[in-house]
């Protein structure tokens, strides 16, 4: 999935789940905002690896004990991971989706490419459409923030 798609989708998350969106939003960019300046920097050689382990995801787990903030940060971070691993089988790759065994099981991506090289590929495959009910949902929560008069804001 593309970034701007997890931000959204965390941030749907957080509002369903009656937790503050925006900390949602923010756990759901946290894998990408790790893993991609570790990649490009060359300090790791791919781009799922720390921020997009579930074993790491589940040692994380008792920061939820610290509030609903860091519980919505949580649920934002475990929503990229499933969405990166839907994107994979969508788009038949599933393989790749071992990532999330990092650094028990370290694979190299079967595509390997960097950011823009991946938006360039990923535009028309089957994932792409599949971002189109993620981006309806989020507009759905958006209108009933309104509708309800609780607008999203900042910090929310």
């Amino acid at each position: 999935m593309l970034f701007p798609t997890h931000v959204l989708a965390g941030y749907v998350v957080g509002y369903e789940r009656r937790l503050p969106p925006v900390p949602a939003a923010a756990g759901a960019a946290l894998p990408d905002l790790i893993d991609k300046p570790l990649a490009i920097l060359g300090i790791i050689e791919i781009y799922h690896s720390v921020g997009h382990s579930a074993l790491v995801l589940s040692a994380a787990l008792p920061v939820v004990l610290f509030g609903r903030a860091w519980l919505a940060v949580w649920l934002g971070w475990a929503s990229h991971l499933v969405l990166d691993v839907a994107h994979m089988v969508v788009n038949a790759r599933p393989g790749d989706a071992v990532f999330l065994l990092w650094p028990v099981v370290v694979r190299e991506s079967s595509l390997g490419l960097a950011p823009v090289s991946f938006v360039d590929h990923y535009l028309w495959t089957p994932g792409f459409f599949l971002e189109f009910p993620i981006w309806i949902a989020f507009g759905y929560v958006v209108r009933r923030q309104y509708a309800a008069g609780d607008p999203p804001m900042p910090g929310s």
